[in-house]
């Protein structure tokens, strides 16, 4: 909203005084009453005390919310000139912040579960600068969700100033949305065993809050000595297996629900919607997509399956921690990732799918053998220290199996590593693969390429292999070609830059 004779300065929305109360009172909810529920057993009296306690601090701390940040609203503002976009807060310590327009790259919208009840939003504006604190986004906290949409289109729209503004805006291009299908690659990624094994913690920290946790634990070792240690060892990966599973779909509804991939007519962006609880919104200029990657989870790649992330500039290591806004599309059938990424790219066919790459040299495969054969070993190697020791015959069993099995899993994974690996060109993207037992397809814009890089181990010297780097000042900043023939890396280099590079390549020795 917008004040009269303030010049264009404009000010947060008030409802975000309830919201701050509103979350307050929440995490005081979350404390308290877990703590009055294991005082239950206590008498009368110290549970009085304690549930005035509980009180008063709630009513204490929930109006010291409210007013910090009925403060903070008084004291923050904002204005969208023609050139800056400038913000000024602070309570003790006033903060003024101006940020070029022509800088600004991304634009977040979210709104928490509080935020959409209340019909507000958070608006994020950053550079993608990967500096430290200095160039921390500028956060509007909170707007009203149509002021929010509608500043996040002002400040990425690029068309000049003059331009007539066409009586019926273009309608957005759908390129993807969710299939409740889908969902079913969520039990197969890495988070499942964490969420399974992190669940039995949490219950454990409930059970000691309500004063039960030695009873628990009682209960688990009679029915462990009960069941044996295998039938136990089984019951508890089943456990960890359906509970993860459980926490991985709702971990995937919650983030990815409501998805919707689109490409902004009007601005020429990309632009991501999805969340369930907490909304978000992110959009993409394509102008700084560099390339896609295609992710294949080893579980997903099992049922066919990828996600697509995007190689742009602009996208900062601190916006990646907290909302990874690489994400284009979540785990879904590849064939439907590949369709994304070629739409995404602008290209009738996914440079990743039509590329024919090339194999690498055989003493690749000889060194990802030996790498993966020793990973391999370390559980017959963890268990064959205390047979040792000890000198029972069962771990010294034990050890035998476990190192057999070693060896036979790391020659697996050391071949499948070398099958998924290699790198080609297509048009104008340079296609690289690689990863056991998933994998990674990056097709990355050969003129988005700023330099090269030769590294070549100790162990790649014996082998006579060397890895060529291409830095960008796009996504993870450098991509590699992993072991490659050393006399080849010189001719892949000028085949990818051109030949204006040749003068500044020499041969590794």
């Amino acid at each position: 909203m917008t004040s009269p004779g303030d010049e264009g300065w404009r000010r947060l929305d008030g409802r975000t005084v309830l919201a701050a109360g509103s979350l307050a009172l929440g995490a005081c909810l979350a404390g308290g009453v877990p703590t009055l529920v294991g005082m239950r057993s206590a008498d009368a009296v110290a549970l009085a005390f304690a549930t005035a306690a509980v009180v008063a601090g709630t009513v204490v701390l929930v109006a010291l919310a409210t007013i910090a940040e009925w403060v903070r609203l008084r004291r923050t503002r904002y204005r969208v000139g023609t050139d800056r976009v400038e913000l000024h807060t602070g309570i003790v310590v006033r903060s003024r912040r101006g940020l070029a327009r022509e800088r600004v790259r991304t634009v977040e919208v979210t709104a928490d579960p509080v935020l959409r009840v209340l019909g507000l939003a958070t608006v994020r504006i950053g550079t993608g600068q990967r500096a430290g604190v200095g160039e921390k986004p500028l956060e509007l906290r909170a707007l009203r969700r149509g002021d929010a949409e509608a500043l996040r289109g002002e400040l990425l729209d690029r068309r000049p100033t003059d331009a007539t503004e066409d009586p019926v805006p273009p309608r957005d291009e759908v390129l993807a949305v969710l299939d409740p299908g889908w969902v079913r690659f969520a039990p197969l990624s890495a988070l499942t065993p964490a969420v399974g094994i992190a669940a039995f913690g949490g219950l454990l920290q409930a059970s000691d809050w309500v004063g039960l946790r030695g009873t628990v634990l009682d209960e688990v070792v009679v029915a462990a000595e009960a069941l044996g240690l295998v039938v136990t060892v089984v019951v508890a990966v089943v456990a960890v297996g359906v509970v993860g599973s459980v926490g991985s779909l709702v971990v995937f509804t919650l983030t990815w629900w409501r998805y919707r991939l689109t490409r902004e007519r009007r601005t020429g962006s990309l632009h991501v919607r999805r969340g369930l609880l907490t909304t978000r919104s992110t959009t993409l200029e394509e102008e700084r997509l560099r390339g896609v990657a295609v992710v294949e989870p080893p579980g997903a790649r099992i049922l066919g399956a990828a996600r697509v992330d995007a190689i742009a500039t602009g996208l900062s290591h601190a916006e990646q921690e907290r909302s990874d806004p690489r994400g284009l599309l979540p785990v879904a059938p590849l064939a439907v990732a590949e369709r994304v990424a070629a739409d995404a790219l602008r290209e009738p066919v996914a440079p990743t799918a039509e590329v024919a790459l090339r194999p690498h040299p055989r003493a690749a495969l000889r060194r990802r053998r030996r790498w993966a054969t020793a990973v391999s070993l370390v559980p017959a190697l963890a268990v064959a220290v205390p047979a040792a020791l000890v000198g029972s015959t069962v771990l010294g069993v034990l050890t035998a199996v476990l190192a057999v099995l070693g060896v036979a899993v790391g020659l697996r994974l050391g071949t499948i590593a070398y099958r998924n690996l290699g790198h080609g060109l297509v048009g104008r993207y340079l296609v690289t693969r690689h990863g056991a037992p998933g994998r990674r397809t990056v097709a990355l814009r050969r003129d988005g390429i700023l330099t090269w890089t030769v590294t070549r181990s100790p162990f790649q010297r014996r082998a006579g292999l060397a890895t060529l780097w291409f830095t960008t000042a796009a996504g993870d900043g450098r991509y590699g070609v992993y072991d490659l023939a050393a006399d080849a890396v010189a001719d892949l280099a000028v085949e990818v830059l051109g030949e204006q590079v040749t003068p500044f390549l020499t041969r590794p020795s």
